[in-house]
């Protein structure tokens, strides 16, 4: 019997390489103004893609501890 780290049904779950700043606030529950002050004091990532500030999900993840 072969084991993988698959959900069931195999499908596989992609993390994004980044999510805007609304989905940021629904992921971590921290409020907007609280994730542009924590953007202002450097100790969240952005990157700039035209108009878009997006957070890059390891930067998320490492605020958070996951």
């Amino acid at each position: 019997m072969m084991h993988s780290n698959a959900p069931q049904g195999g499908a596989v779950l992609i993390e994004p390489l980044t999510v805007r700043i609304s989905t940021a606030v629904q992921l971590t529950g921290i409020s907007r103004s609280r994730l542009y002050e924590l953007i202002q004091s450097g100790d969240l990532e952005t990157v700039k893609v035209g108009r878009s500030t997006l957070i890059p999900y390891k930067s998320l993840k490492a605020l958070t501890g996951a």
